[in-house]
């Protein structure tokens, strides 16, 4: 009897003892409307450290808090190239060297411009090589290689994208099939421009900027110009906006195996990457991802000074190479993109950011 007395005593103090204490409410996920991914190609740690050393010690890269690394393998080749890598952040899928925009039975699929555009987005891609050139090629156009320029220059006029500023006018206006696509973009109520000055002379509308293509000497500050021009173009859409903007000729420098091509234009893209985290942190609702579609040249760094930025270093192929490239980012959600993965996860998490 007295135990039957205890048990039930006991029974209601057990009941509170196993009650999950009150917990305290969960913040609500970020906001997130808009993002800015930025693409150094061929642009691994060890070309950031050799463009760190040359600015004498700092790079706003260095503001990044949450750092990740991407394996950059392609779907039939150890090597990816840029076609490839920039066709897995677009699509979401690994695919063959060479592909832009499609997957690896040649298919074409949704890209994440196009996504974002069907949510009511703007969008943008900003670069300093032939907008028709694979990188950018891969989040405007579906082709089965990256060799057909004329094509992919026709599939930018169906795309719709609110700013496009890059090189390679000729492919637009000097076609063997007649078309002049420059006429065909203004007559969809595009602004076309030529020059960086009066890139940035736009102010509202659709815009389409094809200037010459040069080494930082000969263009100066045009990606950090252009790439604030985008920005204040595309943050007009309440809606949001996506963003893509590449530091093109990081890869060039790789290929001639060439340390100052190299560190010159690595420095050149960290001040666009300035331009994008100004932004951010005025905006509070953009989110930041800066990475690489695969290294060049097999960079080794054998010298260098942080006071002077002297530095000296030795490459080891002329070709890319199969190492992890760093993945930054800044802004809500940043955290996400910590760790290490797959390439074509950035799609996956660029989906989640945007609740697509």
């Amino acid at each position: 009897m007295k135990r039957t007395i205890i048990a039930a005593f006991m029974l209601p103090l057990l009941a509170i003892s196993c009650a999950q204490p009150p917990q305290p409410e969960q913040p609500a996920a970020p906001t997130i409307k808009n993002i800015i991914f930025m693409v150094g190609d061929g642009m691994g740690t060890t070309q950031i450290y050799a463009g760190l050393t040359a600015n004498k010690g700092s790079l706003n890269l260095e503001r990044f808090k949450c750092i990740g690394f991407s394996r950059t393998n392609s779907a039939n080749n150890y090597m990816t190239e840029s076609a490839a890598g920039a066709t897995a952040f677009a699509i979401g899928q690994k695919t063959y060297n060479g592909a832009i925009g499609v997957d690896s039975a040649g298919r074409p699929q949704p890209n994440i411009l196009e996504i974002a555009r069907q949510h009511g987005l703007s969008t943008g891609i900003v670069v300093t090589t032939d907008i028709t050139d694979a990188t950018p090629a891969t989040f405007a156009a579906h082709q089965k290689t990256r060799e057909m320029q004329a094509e992919i220059a026709a599939d930018y006029v169906k795309s719709d994208a609110d700013v496009l500023i890059g090189a390679g006018r000729e492919h637009f206006d000097q076609r063997k099939d007649g078309r002049n696509l420059l006429t065909e973009f203004m007559q969809k109520g595009y602004q076309v421009k030529y020059t960086t000055d009066d890139i940035t002379q736009v102010k509202q509308g659709k815009l389409v900027g094809l200037v010459k293509e040069e080494r930082v000497a000969g263009r100066g500050d045009q990606l950090a110009r252009t790439t604030n021009t985008a920005l204040q173009l595309l943050q007009q859409n309440k809606k949001g906006f996506f963003l893509v903007v590449e530091g093109s000729k990081i890869d060039d420098g790789g290929h001639a195996n060439d340390l100052q091509y190299v560190t010159e234009e690595v420095i050149d893209f960290d001040k666009a990457i300035k331009a994008a985290l100004d932004f951010a942190d005025k905006n509070k609702e953009t989110l930041v991802i800066v990475t690489a579609d695969h290294e060049t040249g097999g960079l080794t760094i054998a010298e260098g000074d942080l006071t002077t930025g002297k530095i000296s270093g030795k490459f080891s192929t002329d070709d890319h190479t199969g190492v992890m490239v760093p993945v930054f980012a800044y802004g809500p959600g940043a955290e996400a993109f910590m760790g290490i993965y797959h390439n074509n996860t950035i799609f996956r998490k660029f989906m989640q950011a945007l609740k697509f």
